[in-house]
């Protein structure tokens, strides 16, 4: 009977571990693809935030043009 009892409880873990794995690569694919999420919002930010940038630049240079 012990014997039984411990082929049970190794498969358990080996079950365990089994499961573990595969949750461990889908957090791993998840984490991945938020990486490339953020990315690709910096990249948007990053943009916006030169053409504001430049505007008001030139939103400047025009004022100044006319202004002397």
């Amino acid at each position: 009977m012990p014997k039984t009892n411990g082929k049970v409880l190794a498969q358990r873990i080996t079950d365990h571990e089994k499961l573990c794995r595969i949750m461990q690569k889908q957090t791993q694919n998840q984490i991945s693809g938020i990486k490339k999420q953020i990315e690709r919002l910096e990249k948007v930010v990053i943009s916006s935030a030169a053409f504001i940038i430049i505007g008001l630049f030139t939103l400047l240079l025009t004022l100044l043009k006319y202004h002397f």
